[in-house]
């Protein structure tokens, strides 16, 4: 293994990834709508800053912006034909950020979904998902990202078609879903369905896991399904800070930099190598968890209570495993 990412997985048990996009970009003056992709030629010195915040918190890892760069998302904006170029941007802004950090900092260009559904319900076919993402995947190449990072993906279709497009990019890749729906993908795919998707794959991830979703708790739930399967391969935890509500007209994630930080250690504990936080995780969160990290000593895998009692209770009784999986999770749920 060659690439920066590879080389630090061979040295190191754990990493830390960057914590929300959007969140930040908010913060920074970002109107609800408005393409954040366009900030890369529009903000740069945003965009930096945002790579910044997580660089400086302590971050190992951080995504690009350009989660929503691909030709679908940016006709939606009447920006399809920018695709190359706001990806490029993106990696250019993040590799000149990660130069100057003095340490290793892995750029990791970011690809979401196309929000498109396959055929035959809808009209996405795999070429052209392939299609979509081999483009930006090029952008982010050319602008100098070390891997290639699939983020929150829901249909197993659409993760293969991410796979075929980073393998014609030559870029090596890593690939999360998102499990917001009783431990399942939206649509349907478990924990233990990834891991022999990912297994299968012609062209597999350096890593795999899971992003955003419900809340930290349902998240760990799914890391201890993946580590339950035995697979070797790092695994991917990046949670949400909490659990988003409504407040003045925007939208807060009530999780605490000490929540994060409990989650933090418990997702390493569960088997995760790669952790991070997702929806509300500011640089406040990423110090408590860099901080946790490197101070608490590795422990048991937690329970389901542990977890419940530690981070809040699970959203559903199901954890997506079948008969057994629901009575572990009913053992698990904090009650009241």
């Amino acid at each position: 293994m060659t690439d920066a990412l590879s080389r630090l997985l061979e040295t190191r048990d754990w990493l830390m990834t960057d914590g929300a996009t959007g969140t930040n970009l908010f913060n920074m003056g970002l109107s609800s709508g408005d393409a954040p992709e366009l900030w890369n030629a529009d903000e740069p010195a945003k965009i930096a800053k945002l790579y910044s915040l997580s660089v400086d918190a302590g971050s190992d890892l951080f995504l690009t912006n350009s989660f929503g760069g691909n030709a679908s998302r940016l006709k939606l904006h009447n920006s399809q034909h920018r695709v190359r170029e706001l990806n490029r941007l993106a990696a250019e802004i993040g590799r000149e950020v990660a130069d100057k950090a003095g340490r290793t900092v892995v750029v990791a260009g970011s690809m979401g979904p196309t929000g498109e559904i396959f055929a035959p319900m809808g009209t996405l076919t795999h070429e052209l998902a392939v299609e979509m993402f081999h483009e930006q995947a090029e952008g982010l190449k050319e602008g100098g990202a070390d891997v290639l990072w699939v983020e929150t993906i829901s249909a197993p279709e659409e993760y293969k078609a991410a796979a075929e497009a980073c393998q014609l990019a030559g870029m090596p890749w890593c690939g999360t879903m998102s499990f917001d729906t009783a431990g399942r993908t939206m649509m349907g795919v478990t924990s233990q369905a990834m891991v022999n998707m990912v297994d299968k794959l012609a062209y597999p991830p350096l890593a795999f896991g899971a992003n955003c979703g419900v809340g930290a708790s349902d998240l760990l739930r799914t890391v201890l399904g993946f580590a339950a399967t035995g697979t070797e391969r790092p695994i991917i935890a990046k949670g949400n800070a909490g659990i988003p509500k409504y407040v003045d007209g925007h939208i807060c994630y009530n999780g605490t930099p000490e929540l994060m930080a409990e989650y933090a250690v418990m997702a390493r504990d569960c088997g995760a190598t790669i952790i991070g936080g997702c929806c509300g995780t500011m640089a406040e969160h990423l110090v408590a968890m860099r901080e946790a990290l490197e101070t608490r000593p590795r422990g048991p895998r937690p329970t389901l209570e542990e977890i419940s009692a530690k981070l809040g209770g699970f959203s559903s009784e199901d954890d997506g495993l079948g008969e057994g999986g629901a009575k572990r999770e009913r053992r698990g749920r904090r009650r009241g």
